[in-house]
């Protein structure tokens, strides 16, 4: 009984310690980032998207540290950062003299990551070929290397990632359909920074505190001015792009406060215009207004009538306001983790 209870608060300490990795409380973040722990727990395909800078990677990291697998190898790998005509042997290794030059037998990364995680990032970049011999070892857990004439069988779990709209991508039939779909089991969908304004400044004084313990720097806090100017930015770069100005702020801050001029934004010139009270009001309240709307569609899973009903709008007026914030109602509709 103790070793249960050992290793059940082992567990509780290791969810704990990767979810605090993934800072915010806006209800669009979270709804995405519960889905974790529990598809942690088996082998179901798990498709995470978003765009270039929201933390993709560090999820996918999440799942697989919280699931049985997480004392084996976790391999990342950028499908899109390795030229085509290479792909196929990186994924699935080859026999010696399966083409000129292969003096003798290579491994691929599916061979590397066994009992553990392969991380298939920008997966739409995967050649068709590639793509076909991917969904077979989906299917049959079955891949042949090049030049081999023989399967040989992978226990690896396969987590994809893209930035891309993959859906535009099977339309253009650049990605297979029931590639698409037997990776897309459980989708994870990691908005984007200004979709989750409330949490800049949360990620930005973590970020803060992080780096000033590692420079040793004196810098300890945001002066209200510096945290104005990180929330009107618009971060086209996401968390990523935060994490770096704050490592830059804290290598050049030698105060303990951070004033707003030690923060340089892309793009920014001396003269910069500053919003008014009146439009700063005004973004706040649309900020607002899309927060609330998708919190009401995620609890009601995408249901526009009950989301109405519970804000106590006409569907007509709720209707208008999902036009207004461009939410896309089937992300809270389809595809929801039960």
């Amino acid at each position: 009984m103790e070793q249960r209870q050992l290793a059940e608060t082992e567990r509780r300490l290791t969810e704990k310690l990767f979810l605090q990795q993934l800072i915010g409380t806006s209800p669009v973040f979270i709804a995405e980032i519960s889905k974790i722990p529990l598809v942690a727990k088996s082998d179901i395909s798990v498709l995470i998207t978003g765009e270039t800078g929201t933390g993709k990677e560090m999820v996918g990291r999440a799942v697989h540290y919280l699931s049985p697998r997480a004392g084996k190898p976790f391999v990342p790998v950028n499908c899109g950062a390795i030229p085509i005509e290479l792909l196929e042997n990186e994924l699935f290794g080859h026999e010696r003299g399966a083409f000129t030059g292969a003096m003798g037998s290579h491994s691929g990364l599916i061979q590397e990551a066994e009992k553990g995680t392969l991380f298939l990032d920008e997966v739409d970049s995967l050649p068709m070929l590639a793509q076909i011999k991917l969904l077979r070892f989906l299917q049959d857990k079955e891949f042949r290397p090049l030049g081999s004439t023989k399967s040989l069988k992978g226990d690896v779990r396969i987590i994809a990632a893209s930035n891309a709209n993959l859906e535009e991508a099977v339309a253009a039939g650049t990605l297979r359909r029931d590639l698409y779909y037997r990776l897309n089991v459980v989708p994870i969908v990691l908005p984007p920074l200004r979709q989750r304004s409330g949490d800049i400044v949360v990620l930005a004084r973590h970020f803060l505190a992080e780096y000033a313990a590692k420079l040793n720097s004196p810098a300890v806090a945001f002066s209200a001015e510096a945290e104005r100017k990180l929330l009107l930015y618009g971060w086209p770069g996401n968390v990523r792009e935060l994490e770096h100005v704050i490592e830059r702020v804290v290598v050049l801050c030698t105060k303990e406060t951070i004033e707003e001029d030690h923060i340089v934004l892309p793009g920014e010139t001396n003269n910069h215009s500053r919003l008014s009270f009146s439009e700063m009001k005004a973004n706040v309240i649309a900020q607002f207004e899309m927060n609330y709307v998708e919190s009401l569609l995620i609890l009601y899973k995408g249901n526009i009538t009950r989301a109405a009903q519970a804000a106590q709008k006409e569907r007509r007026t709720f209707w208008g306001l999902i036009r207004k914030h461009k939410i896309d109602v089937q992300r809270f509709k389809v595809h929801q983790f039960q």
